[in-house]
């Protein structure tokens, strides 16, 4: 096992410091650096262990070759065809979360509202990985459940502080997983092996508009609940 190399900074710090990257410098993670992220998320928590996670990482002419089939099932409306359901739809509080991010994110890009093309733009950069030099996809059993699905979250988000804490950034994607038939030819995976969501990752290019965003949270109060009788 690789040595761990030592964070540059405090796990509180990497927490408020984690934030979705939507542009990435062509310069890629060396290969010591990423096996160490990857090796303390795999410190990660799990039902019983089980450790359900599977995860395959596309670099160099890969993730090239995975780039432009995703971008050309985009461009020719092949529809989606995830491995695992998902709300698809947000409903009351959810959805002015889900409005109020939207509005912060498009708001940086200068794309308004009613601006079709610039939007379907921006959805096609889901595709382009945002240029990230890697892609993780997030990966397990076809026959678990949500239950099981929790453990793969909590996996990612060891991962990605593991990565802010080495100065990487990520961008967790849900778009990831429209087209799963793609990352199991790629990798050469069994069919039983499913693709949950995906993680781009690398160094970030601060001169992209899109990572000037900021998102807000909820006050605590509206989330948790403390009681002691």
């Amino acid at each position: 096992m690789n040595a761990i190399s030592k964070p540059t900074m405090s796990l509180v710090d990497a927490i408020f410091q984690r934030r979705s990257v939507r542009g990435f410098l062509p310069k890629t993670v060396p290969e010591e650096t990423m096996r160490n992220v990857f090796e303390q998320a795999q410190q990660a928590p799990s039902n019983c262990n089980t450790q359900p996670w599977y995860v395959v990482v596309a670099s160099g002419d890969l993730r090239d070759s995975l780039r432009d089939q995703f971008i050309g099932r985009a461009m020719a409306g092949t529809p989606s065809a995830p491995d695992f359901s998902y709300v698809s739809k947000f409903e009351g509080v959810y959805r002015g979360r889900q409005v109020d991010c939207a509005g912060a994110l498009y708001g940086e890009m200068e794309i308004a509202r009613d601006d079709k093309a610039g939007r379907s733009r921006a959805a096609l950069r889901n595709f382009e990985f945002f240029d990230a030099p890697h892609v993780a996809f997030l990966c397990m059993d076809r026959s678990f459940g949500a239950t099981i699905a929790v453990d793969v979250g909590i996996y990612a988000q060891t991962l990605m502080l593991a990565m802010t804490a080495q100065g990487i950034s990520s961008c967790a994607m849900g778009s990831l997983r429209s087209h799963p038939d793609l990352v199991r030819d790629a990798f050469g995976l069994e069919e039983n092996i499913g693709v949950v969501f995906g993680i781009c990752f690398g160094y970030e290019n601060s001169e992209i508009k899109a990572n000037n965003t900021r998102t807000t949270r909820v006050p605590l109060d509206e989330t948790v609940i403390f009681k002691d009788c």
